[in-house]
């Protein structure tokens, strides 16, 4: 095959500026379009944490802001403009022109991919948003993140941050872990997750201190007999009830006590109110 002449080489480099001033014109939108929506969510999101006269303090700053950022800008694209227009940026306009034909070409090949997207900001129930969720671990790999959340270190963050009642967020915070990971551990307690209030903070999802757990109802200790009963004598051991896993939350005058189900007489902490 005959190498391509001057001509068709000029040709099929128009071509694939072309195609690549395409991609790149919709790549440089789309992300401009997903960065102005991250922070208009992000703000509304820290304004939605407040409420009453905190929200009137965040949003002040905020108009303040936009006032400025109108007046300032308009004052500047009107001086650009002028400049442009007199000719004074002919190098600024050559230096522009020159990038962005060397990038189209670029993007213009066979096989090109644009810029993966930012992840959206999910809206969460906790007046923020939530955390993006991390891709799990390939196979085989170890577990990445913070170690999850022990039920000890559950209520005793729900003691020392609630008013009375805690929330994810705040919880998370507190306790250097994802709310994922608080979330997990309450449902692994049986404590239901649901919308309370905190001083400061508007109502989302969180955990009420006095829905804490109650223990089940522990059964006799193999080998107890009760008066009048009669003794077992069977040595057998298949019948007896294997050790339980988990936690018991008992309330006491002092607090609340926390058992290892395997082992009633062992506690796991306590936890003062």
């Amino acid at each position: 095959m005959s190498a391509p002449t001057t001509a068709q080489w000029l040709r099929t480099a128009v071509d694939r500026v072309a195609v690549g001033s395409g991609r790149l014109a919709t790549d440089r939108t789309r992300r401009a379009v997903q960065r102005l929506r991250r922070t208009v969510q992000r703000t509304r999101a820290w304004v939605g944490e407040a409420s009453g006269v905190d929200k009137l303090i965040r949003l002040a700053p905020l108009a303040l802001a936009a006032l400025i950022l109108r007046a300032v800008g308009a004052r500047l694209a009107e001086w650009a403009y002028d400049r442009i227009e007199s000719g004074a940026w002919w190098w600024l306009l050559a230096a522009g022109s020159a990038a962005w034909i060397v990038a189209a070409y670029r993007a213009g090949r066979d096989g090109w991919q644009p810029t993966p997207p930012l992840q959206p900001v999910p809206a969460g129930g906790e007046g923020g948003p939530v955390e993006a969720e991390p891709s799990p671990p390939a196979a085989g790999s170890d577990p990445v993140g913070p170690p999850p959340v022990s039920p000890v270190a559950l209520v005793a963050a729900v003691r020392d941050i609630g008013t009375p009642h805690a929330q994810l967020k705040p919880l998370a915070e507190h306790l250097g872990v994802s709310t994922d990971a608080v979330r997990a551990a309450a449902a692994g307690m049986g404590w239901p997750v649901k919308d309370v209030r905190m001083t400061g903070r508007s109502a989302s999802a969180g955990l009420r201190w006095d829905e804490v757990p109650s223990p089940p109802p522990l059964g006799p200790s193999p080998g107890v007999v009760g008066a009048g009963q009669r003794a077992d004598d069977n040595d057998d051991d298949s019948g007896r009830q294997g050790p339980r896993e988990g936690i018991a939350v008992r309330r006491t005058d002092g607090g609340l006590v926390i058992y290892d189900l395997a082992d009633t007489h062992r506690r796991r902490g306590t936890v003062s109110r």
